[in-house]
Formats: structure tokens, sequence, C-alpha cells
């Protein structure tokens, strides 16, 4: 059986899955794309987090299991609907760990000096690790992510304090220099940073009493997530200019502490990549047996109750590591499948959101966020564009699963018992427990 999570570890799983690549490169890319605009793009999503964690966090109390957004769509919309979004999700987590891995590639290679091999070996190196931490179930990941989360925390503070002396009111001027428009795609960039609130369904059936503790866990993950985000935003911007680097956060440290400090900002932006991994393996592994035990994924993959999910789990791992293979194959950056992972981030959130207003009380607090979530979710999944069209293919064929086993179960005829003939002493045959022609009732052959 697994140790229950409590809530400090609950809190630090939410926080390392949304602090783990959020912080590492986002910032720039994001103002690549809007300039000092995209810290308006932050503060949105940050707000925008908040009715969306309530909402993830009262499905997650109320109805306590493994299978998570997809359970929830079962409630409210059928077998059908639960499927589609369970492959999209289940998907794009192998198809996001190698983007996600990537992103401390960069840093490793950038401090050691090392090209696209080192990347694509720390890439590799750290899927593998996040697998093996999960294969020893939630008593080694989440003791190790409690560890991480507030080192990681402390250190983005740290980060921050120091880097904010060299402020340069000039680098937020001008501020929306590739025009305002430029916001909505910087915030459906910035989705990727936010994917997080999601898994707390996944692993809500292992809380210790998800009722109480879910809500609690995730209130000190939106407070402290929050606050970190818009701290290393705003420095990124503020302090490095409109064209920061590749690894914003190492610069960030180096202004306060000189180039001492940027191999340590790069052992502390794998245990953040390896965090956010960790998370997204453990739900994603539960939420893959919890498919495969209502029909939406074949049965093999199900997982007895209270046992880690080892053949989910495994085979995220190889999607993981086949994604890792083809993209270096092709020699295209693992950031390419990151506007493919935020799109079904977005759809997650608007099927998520829309469950939660036919399953949550009406009126009450998690109805009104989940009613705010779900218009906020449906502009973001807008913004994402075309490249929402990979988790609807992944979705769609949720969907030929599903019609092909309903034809299947039709067309196959119900196997029908077969007596078993046992002999009896009087040589005639009968079928085993009912007395036969030599043998009385009530005694045994």
């Amino acid at each position: 059986m697994q140790t229950r999570l409590s809530v400090p570890q609950g809190a630090a799983l939410t926080i390392g899955a949304m602090l783990g690549t959020g912080v590492i490169s986002l910032p720039a890319l994001a103002a690549g794309v809007a300039g000092p605009a995209s810290l308006v793009a932050w503060a949105s999503l940050v707000v925008l987090s908040i009715p969306l964690a309530t909402t993830f966090a009262a499905l997650g109390a109320r109805h306590p299991d493994g299978g998570g957004v997809a359970t929830y769509a079962r409630l409210a919309f059928g077998e059908r609907a639960s499927t589609m979004v369970g492959w999209a999700f289940y998907g794009t987590i192998g198809v996001g760990a190698p983007a996600a891995a990537g992103f401390a590639g960069a840093y490793v290679a950038d401090a050691t000096g090392g090209g696209a091999g080192t990347a694509l070996a720390t890439t590799v190196a750290i899927i593998a690790l996040c697998a093996v931490m999960n294969w020893f179930g939630l008593r080694v990941s989440g003791t190790a992510q409690l560890a991480i989360a507030g080192s990681v925390a402390l250190l983005l503070a740290v980060a921050v304090v120091v880097a904010l002396p060299h402020a340069e009111p000039g680098n937020l001027t001008p501020f929306a220099p590739h025009g305002w428009a430029a916001v909505g795609p910087a915030a459906a960039l910035l989705v990727w940073a936010f994917a997080g609130w999601e898994i707390l369904g996944s692993l809500s059936a292992e809380y210790r009493r998800p009722s109480r503790d879910i809500p609690r866990a995730t209130a000190i993950a939106v407070a402290t997530v929050g606050v970190l985000y818009l701290g290393v935003a705003y420095a990124t911007v503020a302090v490095l200019g409109p064209a920061p680097g590749p690894a914003p956060l190492s610069d960030l440290l180096v202004l306060g502490f000189g180039e001492a400090a940027r191999p340590v900002t790069t052992v502390v932006a794998v245990l953040l990549t390896v965090g956010a991994i960790n998370v997204y393996f453990a739900g994603g592994s539960r939420m893959g047996a919890a498919l495969a035990r209502d029909g939406g994924l074949p049965a093999w993959l199900a997982t007895a109750p209270g046992r880690t999910p080892r053949r989910s789990l495994a085979l995220v791992t190889a999607i993981a590591l086949g994604t890792t293979a083809v993209l270096a194959g092709l020699r295209v950056s693992t950031d390419t499948v990151v506007p493919l992972a935020t799109a079904t981030f977005s759809l997650l959130y608007v099927v998520g959101a829309a469950a939660a207003l036919r399953l949550l009380p009406r009126w009450g607090l998690g109805w009104w966020s989940a009613a705010v979530s779900l218009l906020a979710a449906l502009g973001l999944l807008v913004m994402t564009g075309a490249h929402a069209t990979g988790p609807v293919l992944v979705a769609l064929g949720g969907l030929a699963w599903t019609t092909w086993r309903r034809r299947r179960a039709r067309t196959t005829p119900p196997m029908r018992e077969q007596p078993v003939l046992v002999a009896e002493p009087s040589g005639v045959m009968g079928s085993a427990g009912s007395p036969g022609p030599g043998c009385p009732a009530g005694s045994s052959s």
C-alpha cells in the first residue's frame, strides 16, 4: 500500500508541477514574444490560476480518483468524453516530458560548454530518473519533492532579491514593442508555466483526507507560485532587458553573486525539472491505470487499488523516450512540442471547468470558480490556434477506441458457463455441485 500524502507533501508536489520548467526559460521566451508587455500576460495568468486551482481542488476533494480530469468528464458527460480527454492528457505527458527535460538540458549545456549531445543526454537522464523514482511510489517521490520545492522556492526568492538592484527603468520601454496583440500569444505560451492544477485530480485519491487536505495544499501552492512567478518575470524583463538569454534564472543570480553561482543554478534547474516531471509521471501513470480500469485503455494497464501503476508508468516513459529519439533524429528542438502541450492543457481546463459546473453544488464558491475558469480557458484554447489540432486528433483516437470496444462487446457472444463434470462412484457423470444419480442429496461423492 502507498503512503498517503500529507498537506506539505501535496503542496510540494503541486508547486513542483508548476515551478519546474516555468521559471527556467519561459520568462525569456515570453519577453521575446511581447516584450515588457509579457508582464501583463504573467499577471493575467496568475489571477486566472486562483479560480482554476479552486475548481480542481473542489473537484478533487469531492471526487478523489486517480482518473482526475478523465473521471470528472465521465461523471459529467459520459464514457466517450472521459476516454477522449484521458487520451489527450495521457499522451501529452509522454510527449511533453522531453520538452520539460530539454529546458534543463539547455542549462546544463550552457554551464558545461557542451552542445546538443550534452542537452540530449541530460534529457534522457532526467526522464529515466523520474521513471525510477515513481517506480518506488509516492513514499520516495513525495518526500523528495518536499525538499526540492523548499530549496527551489528559497533560490527563486534570493534570485529576485539580489537582481532587483540592477533593474533599469529603460528596459520597460517601449512597453509593448510588438503591439498589445502580442500579449495573447505570450499568454498562450505561458499556459505551460501554469499547467499543474489539473494534475491535482490524478493525485487526489492519494491524500490522507482529500476533502480537507486538498484545499489546504492548493492554497499554499497558489500563493507560493503567484509570488515567485511575478517576481522572476519582472526581474527578467527589468534587469536583463529586451533580449534575455536562454537561461535567465542563472543570469539573475550571476548578477548578485558572480559567475560562481552559475553551476549551482544549473543543478537547481535540473532539480526543478525533475520535480515537475516526477509529478506528471506520478499523476499520468495513475490516470492511465484509471482509464484502463474504466475501459478507456487496454485492461492490462490497470492496477489493483493501492499499488503503484508500474505498467502505465512504463508506457508513459516509453512514449517520452520515443519522442526524445524522434526529435533528436530529426534534429528538432524539444521546444517545438511546447505549443502542443499548452493546447492540451487549455483543452483540459475547458473540460474540467465544464464538468465542475455539472458536478459541484450550484452557486457555491467552486461553481463560480468553474464558471470563470471556463470562460478564461476557452479564450486560452482559442489563442493556441492550430496547435490544438494535436490533442484533438489524439482525443479522436480515444473516441475510435471507445467505439470499437463497444461494437466488439455487442458482436461478441457472451460466454456461457459449461457444467464441469465429475466422476461419480456409480459411474454416472453429474455436474459439479449437484449429486449424481448414485449420490443422495446432502452427501458428497
